[in-house]
């Protein structure tokens, strides 16, 4: 899990708070910062390290030692022009992953424009689902289909690569059911067990995310 990574989350909203609470429920350092105190208060029994403070001043994000974040979430939907200078400041100071959530595909398309490295609609992805992706390693995507089964897409891992399924055995090590492949933008349902897997292939899976925990 990602949990030596350090992380920042600007807007304690409903997302907001889903993913810094996630987050720190992972293991993770997180900061939160919102500039509605009422917010902040009602956050920090959930995330010890609460800030009300105005992310859009350059002083403030300094002070705050956001350049020394990895990742800083901007969940500040409703307020544009606060997201655009918060991700604009972020990128600036040199933070190397900005994800920011949108009210809708325009909005989506400038906060792209003015730097953010990933852009999320709340309707198409869920606070918990983006911290969950976060904390993962090697996990491009995961979707909960209950409560112990989720359906992964994850990267081929260097030690897989030229060996093939039935070699790795992955259902028996980890409880991995290969469902799909994916390999230059083609998805691919009938993998061929025998077939050795790529370095740029990423696998479709079905799995418990606990027994997971065995390859992280």
């Amino acid at each position: 899990m990602n949990i030596h990574k350090s992380y920042a989350v600007f807007g304690l909203g409903r997302y907001g708070k889903a993913v810094a609470r996630e987050l720190v429920r992972s293991g993770a350092e997180v900061l939160a910062v919102d500039i509605d105190e009422d917010l902040v208060n009602d956050a920090i029994a959930d995330i010890p390290y609460c800030k009300c403070a105005d992310v859009t001043d350059v002083e403030v994000i300094r002070r705050l030692g956001i350049a020394s974040v990895d990742v800083v979430v901007i969940a500040m939907a409703t307020n544009l022009e606060a997201s655009v200078m918060a991700t604009m400041l972020c990128k600036e100071i040199g933070v190397k992953t900005v994800i920011a959530k949108c009210a809708s595909e325009m909005n989506c398309r400038i906060l792209s424009k003015v730097g953010a490295d990933r852009v999320v609609l709340p309707e198409n992805e869920s606070g918990i689902r983006l911290a969950k992706n976060l904390m993962s390693s090697g996990f491009v995507d995961i979707v909960e289909l209950s409560g112990d089964v989720s359906m992964i897409e994850l990267e081929v891992r260097q030690e897989w690569a030229g060996r093939n399924l039935i070699e790795l055995n992955l259902r028996k090590k980890y409880g991995i059911n290969v469902v799909a492949a994916i390999q230059e933008g083609k998805v691919s349902v009938n993998i061929d067990p025998a077939q050795p897997l790529s370095g740029d292939m990423r696998l479709i899976v079905i799995a418990n995310p606990a027994k997971l925990e065995k390859m992280r």
